[in-house]
């Protein structure tokens, strides 16, 4: 079993900077990738980003792409995602997930293992 840790969340003034953590208790096959994803009330878990732990491709949603970096630290077992210029609209839970796969990378429900979740805000 595999227990994801997140925190750095928090609440920012837009345009501003917030870089989240997820630190992995293990390093197992479920947990070559790594992903980002993020909730508001009522609506479904959205992808953010995506990364190899190996660190090859990455993968970021439209919406969030040339504003958001995602990275891991393989010596720390931790990843990361960097946030900068946020919007209001960035507002939600943020979850780090982890799988076996590439596959499926923006779909929530192909991940394995994932944290409790840290909350964003950003007011206007």
């Amino acid at each position: 079993q595999v227990q994801l840790v997140e925190s750095g969340g928090g609440l920012v003034q837009a345009g501003g900077s917030l870089r989240l953590s997820c630190a992995a208790s293990a390093r197992t096959f479920s947990t070559n990738y790594m992903g980002w994803f993020r909730q508001v009330p009522g609506k479904e878990r959205e992808f953010v980003a995506h990364i190899s732990w190996s660190g090859g491709n990455t993968y970021y949603a439209d919406s969030v792409k040339g504003r958001f970096t995602i990275s891991c630290d393989n010596a720390k077992n931790t990843g990361y995602l960097v946030m900068n210029s946020l919007k209001p609209e960035d507002t939600a839970v943020y979850y780090c997930a982890t799988k076996s796969s590439s596959r499926r990378y923006g779909d929530w429900d192909s991940y394995d293992y994932w944290g409790q979740g840290t909350q964003v805000t950003v007011s206007s």
